[in-house]
C-alpha cells in the first residue's frame, strides 16, 4: 500500500466519523422571549404590572431620622434626658386591578421604630392593611379622625384612631361623604369581654381655592363622641387653616385631647423648596380637667432634593396649674 492510498483512506474515515458526530449534536433551543416589567399608568404614577398578570403594583417607603429635645426639668426628667433620637422605617405595597365589580385594591404598610429610649422601640408590624372594592374598604385602617388637624406639629385633638374598620366612601368632584364602623373591642378588653364598636363619618367639600373637612366619631361603649372641622384656603403665598373641635366626654378608644379645641395655622411657601408654618392652638378643659392650655408651634421644612426633606420644629405648651414646656426636633426624611 503506497502513501497515496493511506491518505485517501484516512480522509474517508474522518469524513464518516464527522458525519456521525454531526448527527448526534445537540442543538440549543431558541431562547423564549422575556416579559419585561411594564409601566401601569391606569391608577397614577409609580405603578407597574406584576409580570404575567393585569394587576398593578406600587412600592413606596420612608426612612425618618429625628433628634428631639424637650425641657426635661419641667417634665420631671433628669437633665440628661433632654435629647432623644428616633428612627422610623416604613414600607408600603399597593395593588390595584379592574374587575367586573369595579376597581379592586389592597394596601399594606409596615412600620418599625428604633430610639434611644427603649419604650418607643417596635419591630416591623402591620400599621395598615386593607382591601378596597369601589368605595368599600375593610381592614386595619388609619381613620378619618386621625387625619384631622392643621399644618404643624401641635394640633392634637383626636388621639389614636387606627382600628379594624368597615367603611364606605362616596366621592365626587366637589365633595366626599364617608361612614365607617370601628371595632373598639381591643381598647376595652381590660374592662369588659363584650364586643365594643364605634362609628365615624366624614364630609369634605371644595370651593375653588378653599376646602372644608368635617369628621366625627361616636364611642358606643361610653356613649361619648366628638366632632371636628378644618377650613383651609389659599391666601397670598401660602395656605391658611382654621380648625375647631368638641367632645362630649373622654373615650378610651378615640382618646380626645380636651373637651374643646380651636386653632389656626399658616404655611408660607417662601420658595418652591422652603416652607414655614406658624401655628397656635387653645385647648379648653385640657385632658378633661379644670385646666385649659395653649400652645404655639413653628415648623420649617426644606426640600433638599427629590424625595429628601429636612425639617426643624419648636413647640411651646402652657397648661394652667402646670409647668410650661419647650420641645422640638430636627429631622431628615427620605421618602420614595
Amino acid at each position: 500500500m503506497n502513501i497515496k492510498s493511506l491518505l485517501i483512506g484516512s480522509a474517508a474515515a474522518l469524513a464518516v466519523v464527522s458525519g456521525a458526530q454531526a448527527a448526534d449534536a445537540i442543538v440549543a433551543a431558541e431562547p423564549e422571549p422575556m416579559e419585561y416589567v411594564r409601566v401601569c399608568d391606569a391608577f397614577g404614577t409609580g405603578y407597574f404590572y406584576i409580570p404575567g398578570t393585569e394587576t398593578c403594583l406600587k412600592i413606596g417607603g420612608e426612612v425618618r431620622a429625628t433628634l428631639g429635645f424637650n425641657d426635661a426639668e419641667d417634665l420631671g426628667l433628669d437633665e440628661d434626658q433632654s435629647f432623644n433620637s428616633t428612627v422610623r422605617a416604613r414600607i408600603s405595597f399597593e395593588a390595584k386591578n379592574d374587575s367586573e365589580i369595579g376597581t379592586i385594591g389592597s394596601y399594606i404598610r409596615l412600620e418599625a421604630n428604633q430610639g434611644a429610649l427603649s419604650d418607643i422601640n417596635t419591630a416591623f408590624g402591620v400599621e395598615q392593611a386593607y382591601i378596597t372594592v369601589g368605595g368599600f374598604k375593610v381592614g386595619r385602617v388609619l381613620t378619618w379622625a386621625d387625619d384631622w388637624g392643621l399644618a404643624g406639629e401641635s394640633d392634637d385633638f383626636f388621639g389614636e384612631a387606627r382600628f379594624n374598620t368597615v367603611s364606605y366612601t362616596y366621592t365626587s368632584d366637589a365633595f366626599t361623604v364617608g361612614l365607617g364602623v370601628d371595632d373598639l373591642s381591643d381598647d376595652y378588653a381590660f374592662i369588659t369581654d363584650d364586643n365594643e364598636v364605634g362609628v365615624q363619618g366624614v364630609v369634605t367639600a371644595a370651593f375653588g381655592p378653599a376646602s372644608l373637612a368635617v369628621n366625627g366619631v361616636y364611642d358606643f361603649a361610653v356613649e361619648e363622641g366628638a366632632i371636628g372641622g378644618v377650613l383651609t384656603a389659599d391666601l397670598g403665598p401660602g395656605t391658611l387653616g382654621i380648625a375647631g373641635a368638641y367632645a362630649t366626654g373622654q373615650s378610651a378608644a378615640y382618646d380626645f385631647a380636651s373637651e374643646w379645641t380651636v386653632g389656626a395655622a399658616y404655611t408660607f411657601n417662601a420658595t418652591e423648596k422652603l416652607a414655614v408654618t406658624a401655628q397656635a392652638v387653645y385647648w379648653g378643659d385640657y385632658g378633661f380637667s379644670s385646666s385649659d392650655a395653649w400652645g404655639a408651634d413653628l415648623l420649617v421644612e426644606y426640600k433638599l432634593a427629590q424625595g429628601l426633606k429636612a425639617s426643624a420644629d419648636v413647640q411651646y405648651t402652657d397648661i394652667d396649674d402646670g409647668d410650661d414646656n419647650f420641645e422640638g426636633f430636627v429631622r431628615l426624611t427620605r421618602s420614595f
